[in-house]
């Protein structure tokens, strides 16, 4: 029976950095041990680590004389992780794959363009069966540049986004982004539009017609008034000057 040897497994952003470390936390060199790739870890697009690399390091019989001050550890027994790896492990679970990858994009994009804001990166609700969508928070001072003419600017930056997220993941994730709460505010004026637009066509007996609206804003205008007894909306024309018109309902 092949007598069991010490093995040490370690965590890090590549296989070379894990090795190395691995190397420096016992004290010895490669010709000490022997290298087992557990996990070559995931790197994407832009150097984004969506998985951190595992290797496992086996102390040949002459290495282990030489350990010196590193861990003393019974043969056969796997070394304890320290504290910083086992709180990596636990995040990766943690988190969901979208979510970590969002984060990391959208820090990576702003940290090029030189723009200090928080972030904050979550799953929405899946309404009607759908896929939850990671939502994506940036605030902080005067961001009113991200959001451009007519939001030119944020649905820009939520386009790219979500491209590197969909490529990394290796499937469509629906994704928002929102800046200093302006999609909360423009979804309210909206509906408050709608309201008014709504009441006119009822007292006047006359269809209206809407600016051209992205699809995303369309929905609201139609979602808003889906459930009015009084008038019916439908969308015309072709992107991307298609817009909503609100008719009575005869």
């Amino acid at each position: 029976m092949s007598e069991e040897r010490t093995k040490l497994e370690v965590i890090a952003p590549s296989v070379e950095e894990a090795i190395e470390k691995g190397l420096n936390d016992l004290g010895l060199t490669e010709d000490d041990v022997d290298v087992e790739v557990l996990d070559e870890g995931k790197k994407g697009f832009l150097g984004l680590s969506t998985r951190q690399a595992r290797v496992a390091l086996m102390i040949k019989t002459g290495g282990a004389a030489r350990l010196g001050t590193a861990p003393k550890v019974e043969p056969g027994v796997k070394v304890e992780k320290p504290k910083a790896q086992e709180a990596a492990v636990e995040s990766d679970h943690a988190e969901p794959e979208e979510v970590a990858i969002a984060r990391e994009t959208i820090g990576i994009i702003l940290e090029k363009m030189k723009v200090q804001a928080d972030i904050k990166v979550r799953l929405g609700d899946g309404e009607e069966n759908r896929v939850q969508p990671v939502l994506i928070d940036i605030e902080g001072n005067d961001l009113s540049f991200l959001i451009g003419r007519k939001a030119e600017t944020i649905n820009a930056l939520q386009y790219i986004t979500s491209l590197i997220v969909d490529r990394e993941c290796g499937r469509w994730v629906p994704l928002q982004i929102d800046v200093q709460h302006y999609r909360q505010r423009r979804e309210d004026e909206l509906r408050k539009l709608a309201r008014r637009i709504a009441d006119q066509v009822v007292s006047t007996g006359r269809r209206q017609v809407l600016e051209p609206l992205p699809p995303n804003e369309r929905r609201i205008i139609h979602l808003e008034l889906r459930d009015n007894p009084n008038v019916v909306t439908e969308s015309i024309g072709e992107e991307p000057n298609r817009k909503v018109t609100v008719r009575p309902r005869e």
